[in-house]
Parts: structure tokens; C-alpha cells; sequence
């Protein structure tokens, strides 16, 4: 099979597509032939090595994981001798987060993990997009934040791919929406459902006073001393980006702190029951029409290194999906 790989930290040239053994499933795995993949910030850190503190999970002085990227929508290829769930030809998108290996042409998952068949509403690029960003934004609203009908949240790079899920979904939870972008996406931002749109340039949501009860920094671009002031009483900042600043923040807040907090989660170490039980909602939510993926481009394979340059703009709107030439499978017979 192809796979994408990189052997030492760099730009996106370091990246190369190679041929290498196709991975063999095990009894109760699913294989996966991979017809999407998303190139995010987490692959240009893993590919990058920057900034430096990422390798200490992606190595320190040289790549551990050559084949990058975690989320993927494909058809399945063969299955193991005790899977149940899965047949050859069925249409199916996961995540094999923290692990990676999804920039390849064929994958491995456990049936019981983070994987489920593709909504019909989804094509295999919309199917990979809308992992990543919803994965992440659901923890952060859901578990930390806690929203609620009548509060009001603030989205940071809301036309991101995790901005935009963030979006959609705290409109799901009955708030009212905020969304910070570029004046060229505050049209996308407000077709996701943003009652409101500042655009970053003209206006600093940090000024105004007590106005939000959450605050979800998705681009991790301002800090929670920066926005302490604009966050209501009992307010909650969330950061998806880890620094040390944060995590001393959440710990010293979440303790000792009685009105305005931060808060950080490490979505892609979560649980994989967790995980797959959060992809049956997500189903659920795009079968309802209540949530929809936001592509800022399509890339063939081959263009892999054109993709991590457009990410590495930090300037894409959603998500930068890979596509593979797509693969008929033979439907099995009933």
C-alpha cells in the first residue's frame, strides 16, 4: 500500500508518499481502505516537531510515528474472524486517535472502537471532516463547560474546524452564539448558526465586560488572563492548545478558584468507548440535519505536501480533507 510518511522533523516537503506492508487485521479488527483523511494541526506539529514541547509525544529527537493523521473515512476491505458490526464494502469513519497512520491507503481499528457507518446526509470527504472538530468541541462544551439554554458563548477561530463544530453544537445546547473570524468567513460562521459575528480585525472581544459565560479560545490565540475580564461571574475559559500557563490555570482555578476558571482537556487521549460513543451522537445530530462538516479544500494524495502548506497558513476555514482514488468493493450478498 502508499502511505505518507516523514523520517525527520521539518516543512512540509519533509513529507513523502512511499510503499510499505499493508497492516493485517486481527480477529476482532476492521480494515480499512482509507478513500479520506484530514491533514490538521496536529499532523503539522507531529510533522514540524514545533512547537517544541510536541515531542514529547512525537519524539524527542526524531519521528515515532512516520505515518501521521488519525481521522479517516473509507469502505471496509476485510474483517477479522470474530467482527460482528462490519462487512466488506460498508461505508464507515472513525478516528484511531492518539494513534495515527490514517495518511496510508489501508488502516486497522478495532470494531468496538471509534468507528461507524458514514450517514448517507455524508460523502467520505464530508465523513473524515467532521471528526476532528467535533470530537474536540464536544468534551470542551459538554464536559467542562456544561452549557446551557440562555447562556452565551463565545467562539475563538470560529470558522476553524474545531470552531465551526463548536459552533453548531452550542447552538444544539441552547446558547447563544458568538463567533470570532476573519471577515471572510463571518458569512460560513453565520450559516452555522452564530447569532453573532466580530471580525478579529476590526473589534477585541476581550474588552467588553462580563459578557460571556463561556469562552472557547478553539486557536488557543489569547490567553485566560487576556479574557478574565470578559467572562461573565462564574464564567469558564477553554483552551485547546496546552502550555503551561493553562494547566496551572485550570488546576489553581478548578480548586481554589469560586467565580471566573480556565479550563484544558486532552480530547484525543480519551477513552475509545468514549470516543465511540460521542460518533453515535455525531451520526445522530448529522441524520437530523443539526450538524454539517466545513471543508476549506479537497487535496488528492499525492498533493499531501500542498496540504500541510495550506494548513501551516493557520488562515483555512474547516477542515484540509486528503482524498484517495476512490475503490469499488464488491457488495456481499446477503
Amino acid at each position: 500500500m502508499r502511505a505518507a510518511v516523514h523520517e525527520r522533523y521539518g516543512a512540509p516537503d519533509v513529507v513523502r508518499i512511499i510503499e510499505t506492508d499493508a497492516p493485517a487485521p486481527a480477529e476482532h479488527e476492521v480494515l480499512v481502505r482509507v478513500e479520506a483523511s484530514v491533514v490538521g494541526v496536529t499532523d503539522s506539529a507531529g510533522r514540524s516537531g514545533t512547537p517544541r514541547f510536541a515531542r514529547l509525544f512525537f519524539g524527542l529527537v526524531k519521528p515515532k510515528h512516520p505515518v501521521l493523521g488519525s481521522d479517516f473515512a473509507g469502505v471496509v476491505e476485510r474483517v477479522g474472524a470474530r467482527v460482528g458490526r462490519f462487512a466488506p464494502g460498508d461505508r464507515v469513519f472513525g478516528t484511531i486517535a492518539p494513534a495515527s497512520g490514517a495518511h496510508a491507503e489501508l488502516l486497522a481499528i478495532a470494531e468496538d472502537g471509534p468507528i461507524v457507518h458514514v450517514p448517507r446526509q455524508l460523502d467520505q470527504a464530508g465523513a473524515a471532516a467532521i471528526v476532528d472538530g467535533f470530537l474536540t468541541a464536544l468534551p470542551f462544551l459538554r464536559d467542562l463547560a456544561h452549557v446551557q439554554p440562555g447562556q452565551t458563548v463565545l467562539v475563538n477561530g470560529a470558522s476553524g474546524t474545531v470552531g465551526s463544530a463548536a459552533v453548531q453544537l452550542a447552538k444544539q445546547y441552547g446558547a447563544t452564539v458568538v463567533g470570532v473570524c476573519s471577515s471572510a468567513n463571518e458569512q460560513l460562521v453565520r450559516s452555522l448558526g452564530a447569532d453573532r459575528v466580530i471580525d478579529r480585525a476590526r473589534a477585541d472581544f476581550a474588552d467588553e465586560r462580563g459578557a460571556y459565560d463561556v469562552i472557547f479560545d478553539a486557536v488557543g490565540k489569547r490567553s485566560f488572563g487576556a479574557c478574565r475580564g470578559a467572562l461573565a461571574e462564574h464564567g469558564i475559559y477553554l483552551s485547546t492548545v496546552p502550555s503551561a500557563a493553562i494547566l496551572v490555570q485550570a488546576l489553581v482555578t478548578r480548586w481554589f478558584g469560586r467565580g471566573r476558571r480556565a479550563g484544558i482537556t486532552f480530547t484525543g487521549l480519551r477513552d475509545a468507548q468514549q470516543k465511540a460513543a460521542d460518533l453515535a451522537l455525531l451520526v445522530d445530530l448529522v441524520e437530523r440535519g443539526a450538524l454539517v462538516p466545513v471543508i476549506d479544500r479537497v487535496v488528492p494524495f499525492d498533493d499531501i505536501v500542498e496540504a500541510y502548506r495550506r494548513v501551516d497558513t493557520g488562515r483555512k476555514a474547516g477542515s484540509v480533507v486528503l482524498t484517495m482514488a476512490p475503490v469499488r468493493v464488491q457488495e456481499v450478498a446477503p
